[in-house]
């Protein structure tokens, strides 16, 4: 419960039920597929990646420097290891074993202290490197989820609420893996290639050269074979985001799914989904797992070219020339072509986690690229100084180009009034909502409020003034109070208590063991539906509105509690300007004016008297309600 209408809240929390039946409707128009596949740029999203972890710089530093100790001890092995074998020689002269016990056991004790130092900066290494993914990730969730939180209305109704949940959750847990695993590990390889070259080089620049003739080959594997590999990463992250998706919509659905019976169907949707991804997730994890063996086997063939030249070579060479190369020597020598060769392969057996972890960012860079909520307000509202005077003039407004939902809609609300909305599904009843609210921006006219165009209020004063009811209730997982405080956090108890029984919520809410400590979970699933909308009520009386938006308000509750919130609502209501969409017409005829939409006009308005009598469209609804359609 983290905002209040003193702050300005995400928008995700406002929403009224999508947009409405003129518009695309609960997923939106890309609700039912996948879309296609965008050009990759991994420079540009490696380089947003690298700057976020430059954001925990001194870690990243601790970390280079237990790197540099690591790499310099796994440098000086070979060397090491060369110096022990040469200190044991045949005397020429004598043809007997000669051991230089000293240099052989001064070797041997530098070795173990080296490997201990390194055994311990691996430690600090492997935590340090925990450490910055997870601070890593943890900038790049809150920027997420803060971005998420302030994206338009439009944005949530066109994509699938699993698939942006899974660039929260996946995505950016493939992401926090390789930070984990490949930092460490591509310092180290630079350190690694760098030294390992300069040592062959010291040793034998004609073994070097031999060595370098696994590079080509490397780069022609791995450019052949990363061709493939990126589609198939790119779409197993997206196929892996849909099949979230429909999880989502299934669990949140299942009511609905198992009152039509359509378990199987909703089996088979799954089942086509998870085979889609399964296929392509093979190919993703062959053509990955091909890189690995592929640059072992370069390194082996490097390996034993070096140790079939480097044999003959010594068995070739003068004993009594310059730069005599020894047993340890090539020992040396093959042990470099090993760290030199090492640093490849482990790039390459990361390769597939790399560029599952750089799809994910690219998935994760889609969404903080978006635009958010635009908002140019600058004239602000006193709370305490709002009449409630709203104008419609001229409103044009379609969900999707082409299909326009109001036309020339117009319409004027004084005061105080209570003005009822009707009209058939579709009329655009709840459009009016959304761009009061400004969850939409109309395409052309004006919305004013007490004569002031609301384009040019800030979202959080002209939303400050509204207190919206949803048919559909929004209830989070806490306590039932802190659900009713959500429309104002720094309430009392007492007031609490009187919001709830003005929405005769008490009733029930008293009779629970705990109260209004009652834990609610899963958006209130532990409560019927006309209880949860009897806390929807209370949480509007609390957050004591300016304006009042009932949406279908009561529809989902029982004839006599309908009665008693009728009547609290009249309390409510008084001195303020109340908009209530309904269709149940009973529920409205005390309204001061009843707004007829059919067409996106106002096709009828006057009060429920005047309109059966002029025997119109609303007179019309009303028979079709209380007469039967057949009269």
């Amino acid at each position: 419960m983290a905002e209040n209408k003193n702050q300005n809240p995400p928008v995700i929390n406002m929403r009224p039920g999508g947009p409405g039946p003129g518009g695309p409707g609960r997923g939106g128009p890309m609700a039912g597929r996948v879309g296609g596949e965008k050009p990759k740029n991994t420079k540009a999203t490696v380089g947003r990646v690298i700057k976020y972890i430059g954001k925990s710089k001194y870690m990243v530093l601790a970390l280079l420097v237990m790197v540099i100790v690591t790499s310099a001890v796994n440098l000086a092995g070979p060397t090491l290891q060369a110096n022990a074998i040469d200190a044991i020689t045949i005397d020429p002269a004598l043809g007997k074993l000669h051991v230089d016990f000293e240099a052989l056991i001064k070797t041997l004790i530098t070795m173990g202290i080296l490997y201990v130092v390194a055994s311990v900066a691996t430690m600090f290494q492997a935590r340090l490197a925990a450490k910055l993914s997870q601070s890593t990730v943890h900038n790049m969730r809150n920027e997420l989820f803060a971005k998420i939180s302030y994206l338009p209305i439009k944005y949530t109704d066109t994509h699938k609420h699993g698939d942006i949940m899974s660039r929260m959750t996946n995505d950016v847990e493939n992401i926090s893996n390789t930070v984990s695993q490949s930092i460490a590990s591509l310092f180290s390889s630079v350190i690694t290639l760098v030294g390992a070259f300069v040592m062959m080089i010291w040793y034998s620049p004609i073994l070097t050269l031999v060595a370098m003739v696994s590079i080509p080959l490397t780069i022609m594997s791995s450019n052949l074979l990363v061709k493939h590999m990126r589609k198939y990463f790119a779409t197993q992250s997206r196929l892996l985001g849909a099949l979230n998706g429909h999880v989502e919509e299934m669990v949140t659905g299942y009511k609905t799914v198992m009152a039509f019976g359509k378990e199987q169907s909703a089996i088979n949707g799954f089942e086509k989904l998870a085979e889609d991804y399964r296929k392509i997730s093979i190919k993703a994890n062959i053509w990955g797992s091909i890189m690995g063996p592929v640059m072992n086997i370069i390194g082996n063939f490097s390996y034993l070219l070096l140790a079939a030249v480097g044999g003959y070579m010594i068995a070739t060479q003068d004993p009594n020339g310059v730069n005599v190369l020894t047993i340890g020597a090539i020992q040396a020598v093959l042990g470099y072509s090993k760290q030199f060769t090492r640093p490849i392969n482990e790039i390459a057996n990361q390769y597939s986690s790399i560029l599952t972890a750089m799809a994910g960012a690219e998935r994760v860079f889609e969404i903080l690229d978006s635009d958010s909520e635009v908002d140019s307000g600058k004239t602000k509202l006193d709370s305490d100084g709002i009449r409630g005077d709203i104008s419609f003039r001229n409103i044009k407004f379609s969900y999707v180009e082409g299909e326009p939902v109001l036309k020339d809609f117009d319409l004027e609300v004084k005061s105080g009034q209570k003005i009822a909305i009707v009209g058939a599904t579709g009329s655009g009843k709840t459009t009016v909502v959304n761009l009061l609210t400004r969850f939409y921006e109309i395409d052309s006219g004006e919305i004013l409020l007490d004569g002031v165009n609301i384009t040019d209020i800030p979202k959080k004063d002209l939303r400050d003034a509204i207190a919206i009811v949803l048919q559909d209730t929004v209830l989070f997982t806490d306590t039932i109070g802190a659900n009713i405080r959500y429309g104002k956090l720094d309430a009392t108890e007492e007031e609490i208590k009187y919001a709830a029984h003005c929405a005769h919520a008490d009733v029930f809410v008293e009779r629970l063991p705990d109260g209004y400590n009652t834990e609610l979970t899963g958006s209130g699933s532990n409560l019927s539906v006309g209880q949860r909308q009897l806390l929807s009520i209370a949480r509007a009386v609390l957050a004591d509105p300016k304006i009042l938006i009932l949406d279908e308000a009561t529809s989902s509750v029982d004839t006599q509690t309908e009665m008693h919130i009728q009547s609290a609502m009249v309390a409510l209501m008084k001195g303020r300007t109340s908009l209530i969409i309904a269709h149940r017409l009973s529920t409205i005829r005390d309204a001061d004016k009843i707004i007829v939409i059919d067409g996106g006009r106002v096709a009828e308005a006057g009060s429920h008297e005047e309109l059966l009598a002029k025997g119109g469209a609303y007179h019309r609804l009303y028979q079709s309600q209380f007469a039967g359609i057949s009269t």
